[in-house]
């Protein structure tokens, strides 16, 4: 991985996977600016390393403001509304933060002549896929808004990077993340977003004592338990992602679309069971009705990110993963 230090603006990092990603730029020693509106992030989620700016990543006048004082190397776009259910009841505030904010943001990179670009996507692109693992040549059909969302900005990426005309043309590298968990092995950061949906948090959160019960939402899909199965990611080595990718880029790499994931599932009746494993609960679950926009199975095949970027993941354990993310629910700041 190319070491050379890089001005690089990450908006969004004051939120869960920003701000380890922030602190992993840090520490290779790149210049790191980073602008958040904390809606969902927090101000001590940022080391004070990094100079911060409190706005919004979609703001066109504040952004070109910004980019005019500063020169940057590069941009990380974070910032983005992510809960599946939210976004089936309310569509309009996710095409509005996720698409319209991020075409705003890329019009402002353009402008300021910012032409290497990471973007945080997700496997929601994929919708229900036909063959499992996936592979990021599959057909992408979201069956949520939020995975819409997703895709629309990645086509918008595609289109300005292959626009004709004068100024330096965009590269981008769009990295679609499966489910990251998890916290840092040293306890010193961990996922803090309020009202969290994500299985391994809610879990952890039931375990501390903090919530009354975990509901599992359908029992009857078409896997070996009758609940979801997901690729599970700990969030050091998803945020070690985005540093290849800026190293692919900085040297020269041609756009690319990349799987963030271990390559095999776990259901939801296996995390739950290994999240009182690791904790030693006993957690109260509640078996629901399905949940909206929810497909049935998703695991990565994550042969080409290795092959492009060299990425090899360090934490490949569902164990550690929900070990760090309880501990760190345990002892977190607002506790």
């Amino acid at each position: 991985m190319n070491a050379k230090a890089q001005s690089v603006l990450v908006t969004g990092g004051a939120g869960y996977i920003g701000a380890h990603t922030t602190r992993q730029l840090l520490a290779a020693g790149h210049q790191v600016t980073v602008v958040d509106n904390l809606y969902s992030g927090h101000r001590w989620a940022v080391p004070p390393e990094a100079d911060f700016h409190q706005l919004d990543a979609g703001d066109r006048k504040a952004m070109t403001g910004l980019m005019q004082s500063q020169q940057f190397d590069a941009v990380i776009h974070f910032a983005g509304h992510i809960v599946v259910p939210e976004s089936v009841a309310n569509p309009g505030k996710y095409y509005q933060n996720n698409v319209v904010g991020s075409l705003n943001l890329i019009k402002c990179c353009q402008k300021a002549d910012v032409g290497l670009f990471v973007f945080s996507s997700s496997a929601a692109v994929y919708g229900n896929p036909k063959e499992v693992p996936v592979r990021e040549d599959a057909p992408t059909d979201p069956i949520n808004p939020y995975g819409r969302s997703k895709l629309i900005t990645e086509w918008t990426l595609r289109d300005f990077a292959e626009r004709p005309g004068p100024g330096r043309p965009m590269r981008y590298v769009a990295l679609r993340y499966f489910n990251v968990a998890g916290a840092r092995l040293d306890g010193a950061l961990g996922q803090a977003t309020p009202e969290a949906t994500h299985l391994i948090k809610v879990a952890c959160e039931a375990a501390c004592g903090r919530r009354d019960s975990v509901s599992i939402f359908g029992t009857d899909y078409d896997t070996e338990d009758g609940t979801c199965i997901r690729d599970y990611i700990h969030v050091e080595d998803l945020a070690k992602t985005h540093l290849y990718a800026l190293a692919h880029l900085a040297d020269g790499g041609p756009s690319q679309v990349l799987n963030c994931g271990y390559g095999r599932g776990f259901s939801v009746r296996e995390v739950l069971e290994t999240v009182q494993k690791v904790s030693g609960q006993d957690i109260h679950i509640i078996e629901s009705d399905r949940r909206a926009g929810d497909p049935a199975e998703l695991v990565a095949d994550n042969h080409l990110i290795g092959q492009t970027l060299g990425w090899i993941p360090e934490y490949d354990d569902l164990e550690l993963i929900c070990r760090t993310a309880y501990q760190w629910e345990c002892k977190a700041p607002w506790n």
